[in-house]
């Protein structure tokens, strides 16, 4: 009883955490509508200005929804543009609604985000991406096969590019040398299985030039419920075969 009054005072927590994200969605918008008037030179200088101003001590916080703001400035300007994406070539057609860029708060923060399928959670990953890949840590987006993870490097590349961000993409057959040179990107796509292979072979490396994977930062899950629940069930192991066995 106590607690449905407390909620129909105060709201759920889902309504309170989104009602102190409406502010900084309107802050967005403000500095989005401000940018339209930037040369595409100086818009892809913000990425450098972003990261000058982190030099001197203020925090991602600080900058997000500057970010948020010029990734969906860029988001605009590719209105339109067409490009090869896993051998198809697709129409950019998309600027992120206020309620993706609560999304993209929320994915920031830390939280998890429930989105419907066609609701553009791959979008919305966007500007978190980007905001924690100015900082120079790299980032890792989680997807559920190499296809996805291709997929999304050479679709949602572009704004990063655009912004002067490396992206790179872990695929199955990789060598060792081919995946030290994605982990280094600002911006690594591949799927949990592959990272955590790679993180198991890196424990097992003899020297750090046989590691591939470089320090952890940030990371964005897709399908975070497969990957978390229904795949962790299933453990990484790795075997090989032994010099001799010994039988009783």
């Amino acid at each position: 009883m106590i607690s449905n009054i407390l909620t129909k005072m105060f709201g759920t927590k889902h309504e309170r955490d989104v009602k102190k994200m409406l502010p900084l969605v309107d802050e967005i918008n403000e500095f989005y509508e401000k940018l339209h008037d930037l040369s595409d030179d100086d818009l892809k200088a913000k990425t450098d200005e972003f990261r000058q101003r982190l030099e001197a001590d203020e925090t991602l916080d600080d900058i997000m929804t500057e970010a948020f703001a010029v990734v969906k400035e860029v988001c605009r300007r590719l209105m339109g543009q067409k490009w090869d994406v896993v051998g198809q070539t697709t129409e950019w057609n998309m600027i992120p609604f206020d309620v993706q860029l609560i999304g993209a708060i929320a994915l920031h923060e830390g939280k998890i985000a429930e989105m419907a399928t066609g609701e553009g959670k791959t979008l919305v990953a966007t500007m978190p991406t980007y905001l924690n890949a100015v900082s120079g840590k790299g980032v890792h987006i989680v997807t559920v096969n190499d296809y996805l993870a291709r997929r999304d490097r050479e679709w949602m590349g572009k704004i990063y590019e655009y912004l002067g961000l490396t992206t790179g993409v872990i695929q199955n057959q990789m060598t060792n040398a081919e995946r030290r040179v994605m982990y280094e990107c600002d911006i690594t796509f591949g799927t949990a299985n592959e990272f955590g292979f790679d993180y198991l072979r890196d424990n097992m490396a003899q020297t750090a030039a046989d590691r591939v994977h470089r320090n952890y930062f940030y990371a964005i899950i897709d399908e975070v419920d497969s990957i978390l629940i229904d795949e962790a069930r299933t453990p990484l192991i790795i075997s090989g075969q032994v010099e001799s066995s010994v039988h009783d």
